[in-house]
């Protein structure tokens, strides 16, 4: 029996009927625009009541200037069926204002949360509220910046440049030999 987005749709409708904020298909995907305090509610009800048990990926997106709100955070979320036409795939978006980067975690419906949140936060700084570990999980912990922000400077490398001598200094990067070493050559040259 093949899946239907529309059942899904109405069951949150009854549900939390405020939830839904839009409804979006795109090449076969549903897309609903989640009223951003009920993001949970709704994530929880998918995956309880509609088998929607693995989040395949979170991630943000940066409007500056485009739109308002700021900034979108996406959830990718995927069903698994007994035969191919069950498995369902939907995307759940949520607006970030930039006044309040805050979003709610969720990471106890999906464990699988936990990298992705902390990656969203450490690349465009929303914090998830909630979250049991929430610290930057590319640059480095003292890093001020979001380098997936539009209005980050990529040409201002100063920021970079000051956290990469601090963890040098504090003997965290040792880099001592690595160039008086010739290079080995493969056995394929």
């Amino acid at each position: 029996m093949t899946f239907e987005p529309q059942t899904a749709l109405d069951s949150i409708n009854r549900h939390k009927p405020s939830a839904i904020l839009e409804v979006t298909e795109f090449r076969g995907e549903t897309t609903l625009l989640i009223n951003k305090l009920d993001l949970h509610a709704v994530a929880s009800h998918l995956k309880r009541n509609h088998g929607f048990v693995f989040l395949a990926d979170i991630t943000a997106v940066d409007y500056l200037g485009l739109r308002n709100p700021r900034y979108e955070v996406l959830y990718v979320v995927h069903r698994f069926g007994e035969g191919f036409e069950d498995n369902a795939r939907l995307n759940l978006r949520i607006g970030v204002p930039e006044d309040r980067l805050r979003a709610t975690s969720v990471t106890n419906i999906w464990k699988g949360a936990d990298w992705l949140e902390r990656e969203v936060y450490d690349m465009f700084g929303i914090v998830f509220e909630g979250h049991p570990d929430l610290r930057r999980i590319l640059m480095p912990d003292d890093y001020d910046y979001f380098p997936l922000r539009k209005d980050f400077d990529v040409r201002n490398r100063e920021p970079s440049k000051r956290c990469f001598e601090r963890e040098l200094e504090a003997g965290k990067l040792d880099f001592r030999g690595s160039l008086d070493k010739p290079l080995e050559k493969s056995p394929n040259n």
